[in-house]
């Protein structure tokens, strides 16, 4: 019998649907409309169509959005006044800028310009701290998704043991601590991992987020595990036709999972709409607002203009 496939798409849409019904109690209530900015350096195909994407569902569901495209030979001071002039933007809620940037610009010194709390990709280090220490953040967009997809198929996560492959800062590493917050047993790998065939048949869950087409095959599971694919790879078929795949060899994997991601129609959709839910949490802290009804998975708290200043001061000291 095959896994069943979790609809990310469908499981997307839901999540956009709470996002606009909280956007329309912010504008009855306090008269707030939440902004976006995406910013993308240089014209990777790609990251184009991500941003074109992430724009138009933001439009879609009521934000203003705007997006500032840049070219491939920007100045990095350049950037960096328009990140300095988005922050203090009041109109603006939610700052991104689009991965990977060109080699000669510190993806480092970019993030950490933005301010944290209108960091909605949660890649600061203010709000990786934060999460690092079970505090509340602006947590990243694909590992809130992923955590959403697995909690629509377990009702109970608590002792259940799972298997990360990849340790990135952007999927794998945050996704071992939302993961932990929630009760699971994580073991986290990669590429090297010794024997990681035989450490993915012991899970109850697999998370492949390694960046290798097929990489999890289907005797590496054991029988009833659920499987969360959040690889994106080009590969060419028999036809010599480009395609999407995952990470994971998803007919063989069908076979003995319960439940399965597609690639495409997984975890993308999550991540975007993870994307509209930390702006609006994003908006609602920084204002310090009250809203019933926000997403659940992302409630944040900020520091206020006296804490910062209190926090500078004893930097300085």
């Amino acid at each position: 019998m095959n896994a069943i496939q979790i609809d990310g798409k469908a499981i997307a849409e839901a999540i956009r649907i709470h996002v606009a019904r909280d956007l329309a109690l912010l504008q009855a209530e306090f008269n707030v409309i939440p902004g976006l900015a995406v910013v993308l350096v240089g014209e990777d195909p790609a990251s184009a169509v991500y941003v074109k994407t992430k724009a138009k569902q933001a439009q879609a569901v009521g934000f203003k959005s705007q997006q500032f495209l840049l070219p491939s030979n920007v100045d990095e001071a350049e950037l960096l006044r328009l990140l300095e002039e988005l922050n203090v933007n009041d109109t603006i809620d939610g700052i991104l800028v689009q991965l990977p940037l060109p080699e000669h610009i510190d993806r480092w010194r970019v993030l950490e310009t933005i301010d944290p709390a209108k960091d909605v990709d949660g890649f600061h280090p203010y709000n990786a701290g934060r999460l690092a220490m079970g505090r509340p953040a602006l947590a990243p967009c694909t590992p809130l998704g992923v955590v959403h997809l697995i909690k629509t198929v377990v009702s109970d996560l608590n002792g259940l043991d799972v298997v990360v492959i990849g340790r990135s800062n952007i999927v794998g590493k945050p996704l071992g601590l939302l993961l932990g917050d929630v009760g699971c047993t994580v073991t986290s790998a990669q590429l090297q991992t010794r024997d990681l065939p035989d450490l993915c048949r012991k899970a109850d869950i697999v998370v492949a987020a390694a960046g290798c087409a097929g990489l999890v095959r289907g005797n590496w599971l054991k029988q009833g595990a659920i499987v969360i694919d959040v690889g994106i790879n080009r590969a060419m078929d028999s036809a010599g036709t480009a395609k999407l795949v995952g990470d994971v060899a998803f007919t063989e994997a069908s076979k003995r999972a319960s439940y399965i991601t597609p690639v495409p129609g997984g975890v993308g959709p999550m991540t975007v709409a993870y994307l509209l839910a930390n702006t609006v949490s994003a908006a609602v802290s920084r204002r310090r607002l009250s809203l019933v009804g926000s997403h659940p998975e992302s409630q944040h708290a900020w520091p206020s203009a006296s804490e910062k200043k209190a926090r500078a001061t004893q930097f300085a000291e």
